[in-house]
């Protein structure tokens, strides 16, 4: 009898290898682009080729610190945007990895901004400080119009959410869920700033 259930285990794994093969997400990963890539903690990327882009996003909304900004004044660079709120544990543990990415670019034209989705600018203020957020942020909090402007380009309650927007103000490239790297996003905005460089 135990001979029996062992062989029936040895051919039930046979079975569970062979299906693991013809995986589609399993030769995926073995090819080692990551396009499409979902991991566990529902990280994902996309990429947008330019001719898919659609409108770019116009907004103008109140930064953290008081002042006013616009999609006009990145006119030309190529913009990140990070969706985040202090208390969201993912955005806490990204957000040094956002900062090297800001500062890998420093000097070249691409900006970073955050949106903060739920807080009000002293605690937006204080978490920038506490994680050496060097980059400013839009407050979101009761501005619907902010909020209208991203609606169709990610869904905002997806936090954290990074987007790339083209020199032409276009997403051309989604983070859904913690970076986990900073070299991944780092070489989506290098792809989008050699676009047109």
């Amino acid at each position: 009898m135990r001979r029996i259930l062992s062989l029936a285990a040895v051919a039930a794994l046979a079975v569970s290898l062979a299906a693991c093969s013809a995986d589609p997400l399993a030769e995926q990963y073995r090819a080692g682009d990551n396009k499409g890539y979902i991991a566990a903690n529902g990280f994902q990327t996309q990429e947008i080729a330019p001719e898919n882009r659609g409108e770019p996003v116009e907004f103008t909304g109140t930064l953290d610190n008081g002042a006013t900004a616009t999609s006009a004044d990145y006119a030309g660079d190529v913009l990140v945007v990070n969706f985040w709120y202090a208390t969201c544990g993912p955005c806490i543990i990204e957000a040094p990895r956002l900062e090297q990415a800001a500062q890998t670019f420093e000097g070249q034209d691409v900006a970073f901004l955050g949106i903060n989705t739920y807080d009000q600018p002293a605690t937006s203020l204080s978490f920038a400080r506490d994680n050496g957020v060097s980059y400013p942020s839009l407050i979101a909090v009761g501005d619907a119009e902010l909020k209208l402007a991203f609606a169709d380009k990610t869904p905002i309650n997806a936090t954290p959410t990074t987007l790339v927007l083209d020199r032409e103000g276009r997403v051309a490239a989604r983070v859904i869920g913690e970076l986990p790297e900073a070299s991944i996003l780092e070489a989506m905005v290098r792809t989008v700033a050699a676009e047109s460089a």
